[in-house]
């Protein structure tokens, strides 16, 4: 699989992977109904080596789902990594380590998994959904995601209507979506006609959360 973004642009500075500070760096956005996200622009740097050992060595596998009345193709690649499986790149311990050290306290447990998720191009998306699959959909938690590669639209709205906020995640880019976020709100990455280059998700969860 060969990549077309080009991440040299934000590694300029650095050519070692490097994550920033998380205490007083990060910010936090209440959305209401007990829900928040936290944002942290470019938390990762130098990661085009990691965007791409990603690209080129994820077991990506394509999937496909019922919808409706219809079987259709996931419009993204994915794999997973549960709470046993080691991870494929060792930066990704390394943020999930940096992640538990100052989410513990107040998520009162560890992120233990991690998806991958590729959108190849403007064509691969993700519908409107909260993680809502095992303890997230009654129980308040924390999914955070690590943005590489092109940026992209990440949007959210509340559960039953109401309007949207956008966030544009880019290359290194860190949101956190905690408290009642799953269940209250409902987020997306969007399909665009706008040309852009492929862009990996890299999400960490608790132990039973989807």
């Amino acid at each position: 699989m060969s990549s077309v973004v080009q991440t040299s642009l934000f590694d300029l500075a650095t050519n070692e992977l490097a994550l920033g500070s998380l205490g007083g760096m990060i910010t936090r956005q209440a959305l209401g109904r007990g829900a928040w996200v936290d944002l942290l622009p470019g938390w990762l740097s130098g990661a085009g080596n990691l965007f791409e050992d990603l690209l080129e060595q994820a077991p990506w596998q394509a999937e496909r789902r019922q919808m409706y009345e219809r079987v259709l193709d996931v419009p993204r690649l994915l794999c997973f990594y549960g709470e046993d499986d080691p991870l494929p790149h060792p930066q990704l311990v390394t943020a999930r380590e940096s992640l538990n050290a100052h989410y513990a306290a107040e998520l009162g447990e560890l992120f233990t998994t991690a998806g991958l998720c590729l959108y190849r191009d403007g064509r691969d998306s993700v519908a409107w959904h909260g993680d809502t699959i095992g303890r997230g959909k009654t129980e308040d938690t924390m999914v955070a995601i690590l943005s590489l590669g092109s940026p992209r639209q990440f949007l959210l709205r509340p559960r039953g209507g109401g309007a949207t906020i956008r966030h544009v995640l880019g290359h290194g880019d860190l949101i956190v979506m905690g408290g009642s976020c799953q269940r209250t709100w409902e987020h997306s990455i969007p399909k665009t006609t706008r040309p852009v280059g492929p862009r990996i998700s890299a999400q960490f969860r608790p132990n039973g959360v989807r």
